[in-house]
């Protein structure tokens, strides 16, 4: 099975994410807001919505200097957000500080202070303050009683104790990369050794002044993170014979045993099972003492998928004895088993070092299986690295309160662990704890009761008081009956509604009509003790997700995909020489981006228009008060508060263009233009300038704006197209007397051809369909599709794919300087491409490689060279790769068929700028074979009855033409009547 690609918040591919399906989802709930350009962009970016937001209160409550009148809230909306959100401010990482001039709490960092205080003076307030008041008022916070983790002192470390409170958590290894290589960070904030690269390699990490760090995945969950030292996960077994050797392992899936007590001492006997359904690799363990007859259960699957080949292969028996017997009749049970025949003097040439490796790999997977409690599940190991990781490559990010937080995480008992990876995973936020039951947790009450004590979860009986969205939180998990019952109660006379949001809206009105004690018990009653995270625990576990997995659509799912073997994703190194935020303020000012993307996506969502006015303001504010233009050229800035903010301000400049209040849109794309000088959405921006001046009666300059657009080098493609369209069309005489020289390419002519068919729908809006040749109902491209491949038509074969076959094409043949060596372009192990892709750097950084590959190409070695990428990366994701919708022989047919040079020139288009070039292809690729090896290709752009071609499409068929090759627009129409 392979997986469906996404795209997330840079442009890169993810993987099977179910994540992004809902995002897609949700954007389609609201029809008047879909249409919107940049709001499945917003989404994407937004990625897993948070539950809390720590600085809504905060950002919503801000003083805004708007120079447009941009905003005009509704009287008492921002009081009807505090109500709402004043509980859920949980903790936003940072001191709070009341501001002098108008009394708010704002964030404690200098630059929040700065701004906030330029835009209290700038607007004005009854508080008169000098700059000496200002200059000597005391802006530190109270000092908080903060608790201290002691650790212990390594000796054997090469970590200075000055760092060891951000490093312990050290060294961490899957094997969905070959390698990961941390150099030393430029930035002067992060404490890291610049002595010490650290290799991050398949069997252990090693430090470069030669102590090895780790092995395997991650250390035990329930030990101090003091003790997690660089020595402990060395392997105890060394030698590549594994015969005589006693092997400590778990028999695991007992529920797929025979039934019966298992009992301390009980010998066992190891037997292959290659019919399991599950896992053709599959190893059962039997009792050797009762005839092997009976089942308790297997081997663990990492562990199975090599001892199966030596057991297969080489003819190995393996016997044991059961060490302990858990107290759960499903935990994993703890086994000792070993090899008693020595077959390693008799193997000869290749079957030796076969033999070696295979029990090097099942030394390694016992190896893994020991540094975790007895039952450890994945999930849980995964979580767990994923926690040691971020905490190893971006411990600066983190206050010494935060570190200490999760840090406690890993000393927590393993039920406590394991419910709280359950519940964090699920949509909640509310849980009633007679519903809370998982197989793998052995007491669910010890366990919330340590998590509540820890602060990690909430529960109903520690929160004194509920506010409003607690009390929708927890009518959510009633069903519809138990609300009517409480709704007969609360309201008698009120009509009931078989919706079960009608029933929670009643009631939650009845809330706050005075009913709110008898409400809350009734409900309390009904539910019985319901629990949730944390906000303070689920502010810091996202945080912890978007820096690992570097996107908000990808979270713990992605870790299962890997895992199950339903993705696959390639292999390269990060070499991460720049950490992705340089210090903490960075990071705080990106979340609270994201946080005003959230809050304008949800307005959207509910129709909210005032609250929309208001995120626009505020993303509009935070650009403006930037001293200098900010430059968005390398892979970096992508994460940064501005990028966010300016997603935001584009999709208002879109929302006010639909509310026709061109003049705020204008005011908007000016301060966009102004401030991103080296911005690849600069050709829609200024399109859109000279549009809505055009709107207004600024004719003039609306012809400026699109003189000067051409001159801007970020102006390219279909976006230069339109601009000089609109140049030729507003700058006649009087305006303009010269014509420009670029009018004689817009006049090119590109060869149409008209087809007819029998139309089956004739609505404007609605996509074409007619009946084919086949009397079946079907789209203009299949029409065409059917036109072409007949007699008529020429005798072509062909695809209709769009973008999608020659984005597969460039990427199958470019693998290699995509996946190539370059510094901070992965930062993830689960990337399908590097984040330069869409930027001019891509191709400059990796010239003399591409290059090279390109003369390949030239010089009609692509088939070849496509062969050998397809044969060694099938099924690994790769952005723009779709395995599933081509095959090979369909690809080599291609290749051949459009030659060396041609298919060179549109691999050094898209290599040279992917981003502006990865849409708009045409709609068909043809191809016909002259000769057993060689052939000639066409490219088809087709149109219904009513469409049109963009201005993007245009460019695409003009640079098909300029290359050589055979470009036509299909047109295909209803017949006429005579």
């Amino acid at each position: 099975m392979l997986a469906t690609n996404y795209i997330d918040s840079v442009g890169n591919e993810l993987v099977g994410s179910p994540r992004g399906k809902n995002m897609r989802s949700r954007s389609k709930s609201n029809s008047n807001r879909t249409m919107l350009t940049g709001r499945e962009s917003l989404i994407t970016l937004i990625g897993k919505r948070r539950r809390f937001l720590p600085n809504r209160q905060s950002l919503l409550s801000d003083p805004i200097q708007i120079s447009s009148s941009l905003v005009k809230v509704e009287n008492g909306a921002e009081d009807l957000l505090e109500e709402r959100n004043g509980n859920l401010a949980g903790t936003s990482g940072s001191d709070k500080v009341i501001c002098p001039v108008c009394g708010n709490k704002v964030r404690g960092e200098d630059y929040m202070i700065n701004s906030h205080l330029d835009a209290c003076l700038t607007r004005g307030t009854k508080r008169k303050l000098s700059q000496q008041t200002l200059l000597q008022f005391n802006f530190s916070p109270r000092s908080k009683v903060r608790t201290c983790l002691t650790y212990s002192v390594d000796t054997k470390s090469n970590i200075t104790s000055h760092d060891k409170d951000t490093t312990d958590l050290i060294g961490i290894d899957t094997e969905v990369t070959d390698s990961i290589t941390y150099e030393s960070s430029s930035s002067p904030d992060v404490n890291i050794d610049p002595s010490a690269e650290i290799l991050v390699n398949d069997d252990k990490t090693i430090a470069s002044s030669g102590s090895i760090i780790t092995n395997g995945e991650i250390g035990n969950c329930a030990t101090s993170v003091s003790e997690i030292e660089a020595s402990e996960n060395d392997s105890a077994y060394t030698d590549d014979d594994i015969s005589g050797t006693f092997l400590a392992t778990f028999i695991v899936g007992r529920k797929f045993g025979d039934e019966g007590e298992l009992h301390t001492g009980t010998n066992i006997s190891l037997f292959r099972d290659p019919e399991n359904v599950k896992d053709p690799n599959a190893i059962k363990v039997l009792s050797a003492e009762s005839g092997c007859s009976r089942v308790f259960g297997y081997i663990p699957r990492e562990l199975a998928e090599h001892m199966s080949k030596l057991m297969d292969t080489f003819g190995l028996t393996f016997e044991g004895r059961i060490m302990s017997v858990p107290e759960h009749s499903h935990a994993a049970v703890p086994i000792q088993i070993s090899c008693q025949e020595k077959i390693f003097s008799e193997l000869e040439g290749e079957k030796v070092q076969a033999y070696k490796s295979l029990c090097k790999q099942v030394l390694t997977s016992i190896s893994s299986n020991e540094a975790f409690p007895n039952g450890s599940m994945k999930y849980q190991q995964n979580f767990c690295l994923l926690l040691q990781e971020v905490f190893r490559t971006t411990p600066h990010v983190f206050t010494h309160d935060e570190k200490t937080f999760l840090e406690n995480f890993l000393l927590l008992s393993i039920d406590s662990q394991r419910l709280f990876i359950r519940l964090y995973t699920r949509k909640g936020p509310w849980f009633r704890m007679c519903n809370v039951s998982y197989a793998e947790i052995l007491d669910h009450q010890q366990a919330v009761k340590e998590l509540s004590e820890g602060g990690y979860v909430n529960s109903t009986e520690t929160i004194s008081e509920l506010h409003k969205d607690d009390m929708e939180g927890i009518l959510n998990v009633l069903n519809v009956g138990e609300l009517r019952e409480i709704l007969s109660v609360i309201n008698k006379k009120r009509s009931h509604s078989p919706r079960k949001q009608d029933s929670i809206s009643s009631l939650l009105s009845a809330y706050g009509d005075g009913s709110m004690s008898l409400l809350k018990k009734m409900v309390l009653e009904k539910t019985g003790t319901c629990i949730r995270i944390s906000s303070e625990a689920d502010s810091l576990i996202w945080r912890v997700e978007r820096l690992f997995f570097c996107n908000g659509e990808q979270d713990l799912s992605a870790f299962l995909l890997v895992d199950l073997g339903i993705v696959k994703y390639p292999t390269y190194n990060c070499i991460v020489t720049n950490q992705l935020f340089s210090n903490r303020n960075d990071l705080l000012s990106y979340e609270e981006a994201l946080e005003v993307a959230q809050i304008m996506d949800e307005s959207l969502e509910e129709n909210n228009s005032s609250m929309v006015l208001k995120c626009i303001a505020i993303s509009d504010s935070r650009i403006s008060i930037q001293t200098s233009k900010i430059h968005l050229s390398a892979p970096f800035p992508f994460f940064s508060a501005s990028w966010i903010y300016s997603k935001v301000v584009l999709l208002g400049v879109s929302f006010l263009e639909a509310e026709r209040r061109y003049n705020d849109a204008i005011d908007l794309l000016k301060r966009l233009l102004h401030n991103f000088i080296s911005d690849r959405r600069r050709g829609y921006w200024t399109l859109r300038l000279s549009v809505d001046l055009e709107h207004i009666g600024r004719v003039n300059e609306s012809l400026s704006v699109a003189e000067t657009g051409l001159d801007d080098p970020w102006v390219r493609a279909g976006s230069k197209i339109s601009l000089q369209k609109r140049v030729i069309r507003l700058g006649k005489p009087p305006r303009r007397w010269k014509v420009p020289t670029f009018s004689d390419s817009l006049k090119r002519k590109i060869p149409e051809v008209y087809v007819e068919g029998r139309p089956l729908n004739s609505q404007t809006g609605t996509k074409s369909r007619f009946y084919g040749e086949d009397g079946e109902q079907c789209g203009v491209e299949q029409l065409a599709l059917q036109y072409y491949a007949g007699q008529e038509g020429g005798n072509w074969q062909g695809v209709h794919s769009e973008s999608g076959i020659w984005l597969t094409i460039f990427s199958l043949l470019m693998w290699d300087p995509i996946f190539t060596d370059i510094p901070n372009v992965f930062l993830t192990r689960f990337q399908t491409s590097p984040l330069d892709l869409h930027t001019d750097s891509f191709y400059e950084s990796r010239k003399d490689t591409i290059e090279t590959v390109l003369l390949k190409i030239q010089q009609g070695m692509g088939e070849e060279m496509l062969i050998t990428s397809w044969e060694s990366h099938y099924g690994t994701g790769c952005r723009g790769v779709s395995w599933n919708r081509h095959s090979l022989g369909e690809l080599r047919a291609v290749v051949t068929c459009i030659g060396g040079g041609c298919l060179a020139a549109v691999c050094r288009h898209l290599a040279q700028d992917y981003r502006s070039w990865c849409s708009g292809m045409p709609d068909l690729l043809l191809w016909r074979f002259c000769s057993e090896y060689s052939g000639e290709a066409k490219v088809v752009e087709v149109k219904g009855p009513r469409d049109r071609v963009s201005e993007q499409q245009r460019a695409w068929l003009l640079f098909f033409m300029d290359s050589g090759f055979n470009a036509q627009v299909c047109r295909v129409n209803p017949p006429v009547n005579k």
